[in-house]
């Protein structure tokens, strides 16, 4: 299995970019892993939010194939613990021989038609963070997970 995650534009904050650098290159040594990015849509300020969505998911949905497994990261999503998150990577791990894609929206959320592809919503608070943020922090949760599942002393319970 191969965990992708997929966002809207690059990282452009220094310190973010270093921290999910750091993260990515440490997740690669326990599961084959890819940040995707999208790029932004660049419409004029008064375009409609709608048509953002829309550009950003058809752009996305390309990227995705029928035998993908997605995930958006949405607030409406059911949230876990750092542990709970664990073991559902590892069932995922188990059972699946494709693509576990997580998608970050971009500043408007996502389209219809990418909540109609999605098999699961998965919501990291019920508080608001910037997509280059949620980068970061779900970056180093995938890295707590697979540390948990290797008894590795990282997380602290």
């Amino acid at each position: 299995m191969k965990i992708i995650l997929m966002s809207v534009g690059k990282t452009s904050t220094d310190y973010i970019a270093t921290g999910v650098s750091m993260y990515v290159k440490r997740l690669t040594h326990y599961v084959p892993f890819e940040l995707k990015v999208i790029p932004d849509v660049k419409l004029p300020r008064n375009a409609d939010t709608e048509r953002q969505k829309q550009i950003e998911g058809e752009s996305m949905l390309r990227e995705i194939s029928p035998s993908d497994r997605v995930v958006l990261l949405d607030e409406r999503g059911p949230e876990m613990t750092s542990r709970e998150f664990a073991t559902y990577l590892d069932k995922k791990m188990v059972s699946l021989q494709g693509r576990l894609i997580f998608i970050i929206g971009g500043p408007y959320g996502f389209s219809k038609e990418m909540y109609g592809r999605a098999d699961e919503k998965l919501s990291l608070s019920k508080m608001t963070f910037s997509h280059e943020m949620i980068r970061l922090f779900f970056t180093e949760q995938i890295y707590r997970a697979m540390t948990i599942l290797r008894g590795e002393p990282y997380h602290h319970d």
